[in-house]
């Protein structure tokens, strides 16, 4: 058996090697992040619609924080910054119009790992459905706006929520349409299956959380609806409480990444 005798020659071209490797790994380093490069060009999974649509149905608890109608700049940063502590990424359905006044934090929102989902350019239903072509628009030049914020061409989510919801009565015959669009435009759409009611009037800290437990009951994963706005109630003011109560219930917290390729 031959030893091998360790020299200061040795010693000195594995620090040499060691130097040329850290320097190598400084100047070609980029920041780590969760999200992946959604395009046009992108492929989602084949069955996705059908795992969507059967989500709610589910008996795992897993709980999918969206936030619709941002961004904001009274709502979402704070939003962001709770979810940062507690490390749960979420999906934001973003509003175009939203998104071209703020990029800044739609490029935060990318950069930490949360999807951006499209919700529209102007959440008006009036010209989302005027015609086919205005629907077309309204969904594509989101994306555009998404695309300039986070600096990737071509940006596509892949996934729509109807203003209102699917679920809604409101131009229902014009949704139906709508969703074969979508599916043309390499598109699915989601709706919800809990909510806190954060839009619909004011309430107080506790009501909003309380409509949350009711909305939950009973249920295994969680489509959960709140909003970044804050335009009538403060939203961000309960997050942490409905956070600990999920996961006092057991839950874990998912984004759609779950579900892109």
């Amino acid at each position: 058996m031959k030893l091998f005798i360790l020299t200061k020659k040795h010693i000195y071209c594995f620090i040499v090697v060691l130097f040329i490797f850290a320097i190598s790994s400084f100047l070609f380093y980029k920041p780590f992040s969760f999200a992946f490069e959604l395009t046009t060009n992108s492929s989602i999974d084949d069955n996705l619609k059908e795992k969507i649509a059967s989500l709610t149905k589910k008996e795992d608890k897993i709980a999918y924080l969206t936030f619709d109608d941002g961004p904001t700049l009274r709502a979402t940063p704070k939003i962001l910054d709770i979810l940062k502590e507690e490390d749960i990424k979420a999906t934001f359905f973003v509003i175009g119009k939203y998104v071209k006044k703020h990029p800044d934090i739609i490029k935060r929102e990318y950069e930490e790992g949360h999807y951006i989902a499209n919700h529209g350019y102007n959440h008006d239903n009036s010209k989302l459905y005027a015609s086919s072509e205005s629907f077309i628009n309204e969904v594509k030049n989101t994306d555009k706006e998404i695309s300039d914020a986070i600096g990737i061409p071509n940006y596509c989510s892949h996934i729509f929520r109807f203003p209102n919801g699917y679920m809604s009565p409101n131009n229902k015959g014009k949704k139906k349409e709508a969703a074969k669009l979508l599916s043309d435009m390499n598109y699915t759409y989601v709706d919800w299956n809990c909510l806190n009611n954060d839009s619909v009037k004011k309430y107080s800290d506790y009501q909003l959380l309380n409509n949350l437990k009711k909305s939950s009951k009973n249920k295994g994963t969680l489509i959960i609806l709140m909003h970044d706005t804050s335009d009538v109630n403060n939203t961000p003011a309960i997050l942490k409480d409905s956070i600990a109560y999920l996961k006092s219930q057991g839950y874990e917290f998912h984004n759609f990444y779950d579900f892109i390729n």
